[in-house]
């Protein structure tokens, strides 16, 4: 790839001290000798002071968005890919050549690409542990593999949605597939683990867990000792960023 420019990218989030996409594109852009690419955190306490990036930052082509933003950031962009607007989230943003801001969602291929390999016929129902912008992306990839699924929330309050209260033996030997979406386990608090009856968990089930951070969570390993298989984020984080690159990259 031939460099004629400075191109900035960076990740909008906060408290994101912690980044896997600053490391991982610093790496990226080492190995591609890509010297005048360069990548940053976005750390604000407020989507308000979203409009100041784009207006300050110079040579800004693209963004990723992180936890709380991927709802809130919609109303600052002018357009949406057809995913993005579907699942009403998005994780990456690129400068389109008019100048727009165009919003995508990389979740889906990221997660979709991660736990297929892992899926076994009896996997039909699943359980999305939280109901943030992260988990509509996941509703969205077992929708279009005929996964039926339900959040389980805190404060239940739509159809889909049920309390952890809800989760009896009855519901957990049917919804084989367990999908951790919330904070809950990550590095520091690597003793906390979302509260699921973990003992009737059994050979059958599959545990996904976004959190990468320590590489097994204490909600996997309570399922890895039940006999569950077991699938961190990390290699979900990594496909999702190489689908960001491919559209900052592509030429519309």
């Amino acid at each position: 790839m031939e460099e004629k420019r400075n191109r900035v990218f960076g990740l909008l989030g906060k408290n994101i001290s912690y980044s896997f996409s600053r490391g991982y594109f610093a790496e990226k852009f080492e190995k591609l000798d890509l010297k005048k690419n360069h990548y940053k955190n976005f750390d604000l306490a407020s989507i308000k002071d979203f409009p100041s990036i784009i207006k300050n930052e110079e040579f800004l082509e693209g963004i990723n968005v992180t936890i709380p933003y991927k709802e809130e950031v919609i109303q600052y962009l002018d357009k949406l890919d057809k995913t993005a607007e579907e699942i009403g989230a998005v994780n990456t943003i690129k400068f389109t050549k008019r100048g727009n801001l165009k919003g995508y969602n990389t979740d889906v291929v990221g997660f979709e690409n991660s736990i297929f390999p892992y899926l076994k016929k009896h996997h039909k129902y699943a359980l999305i542990l939280g109901t943030g912008g992260a988990s509509k992306a996941i509703a969205y990839a077992l929708k279009k593999n005929n996964i039926k699924y339900k959040f389980v929330s805190r404060n239940p309050s739509e159809k889909k949605e049920i309390s952890y209260q809800d989760l009896t033996e009855e519901v957990i030997s049917k919804y084989h597939v367990i999908i951790n979406c919330t904070p809950v386990g990550t590095s520091p608090d690597i003793h906390l683990s979302p509260n699921i009856p973990y003992q009737f968990l059994t050979d059958k089930h599959l545990l996904f867990d976004l959190i990468y951070n320590p590489e097994v969570s204490t909600f996997l390993s309570k399922g890895k000792e039940k006999g569950a298989a077991i699938k961190n984020g990390y290699e979900m984080l990594e496909l999702q960023a190489e689908e960001s690159w491919r559209i900052w990259n592509k030429s519309k």
